[in-house]
């Protein structure tokens, strides 16, 4: 059995309290003081981890990423069929514990940093490879070869999308609304035999 070392138990706490900052305070509010209390530190307990607030802020996005993606992965592997490997994508994507208008508003934040900030940017296109990946690996065999890729970025767009208007409009959008929208599109997307 592998130890965990202390260091690394310190850093997942500062990357997860940095995580719970953002949803409260988003990016331009969040400090490394309000995660130093957050995580029952000091500042300099901070720093000593993470060089500055940017450096934080990236494996805090990266520690959220991680849990979306276990999700997903622990679906895809029960799922059995392409049509269930889809629905698997879906359904950890809007999952109620990511789907809510803090996590959301935390997102919202980092991405918008991704212009100026080569590393959040980065990141954010290992998710959306990671993303197209899974999806073709579903719609190759749903779809003819040559709408498979269209298929997926319309699927990206439409999680994107609902993430970002839940982000700006706390109310009204629900998990099911949102999985709603999803099997509309996929109703009128995929062959009939498919849905």
């Amino acid at each position: 059995m592998r130890l965990t070392k202390i260091s690394e138990i310190r850093r997942r706490e500062l990357r997860r309290a940095a995580f719970e900052v953002l949803q409260k305070e988003g990016m331009a509010g969040a400090t490394l003081e309000k995660v130093a209390t957050h995580a029952g530190a000091s500042k300099g307990i901070v720093l000593h981890y993470f060089a500055n607030k940017q450096e934080l802020f990236e494996h805090a996005m990266r520690e959220a990423n991680a849990s979306l993606k276990e999700a997903v992965v622990e679906r895809l592997n029960r799922a059995r069929t392409p049509l269930e490997r889809l629905e698997a994508i879906i359904e950890a994507n809007f999952e109620e514990r990511f789907f809510q208008p803090s996590v959301c508003h935390a997102w919202l934040s980092l991405c918008a940093e991704v212009p100026r900030e080569p590393q959040l940017a980065r990141i954010q296109t290992i998710i959306h490879a990671r993303m197209r990946s899974n999806l073709l690996s579903a719609l190759t065999h749903i779809l003819p070869a040559s709408e498979c890729e269209d298929v997926a970025l319309a699927i990206t767009s439409l999680i994107d999308g609902l993430w970002l208007r839940l982000g700006l409009q706390s109310e009204g959008l629900t998990r099911d609304m949102a999985l709603a929208q999803m099997r509309d599109y996929l109703v009128h997307r995929l062959p009939k035999t498919q849905t």
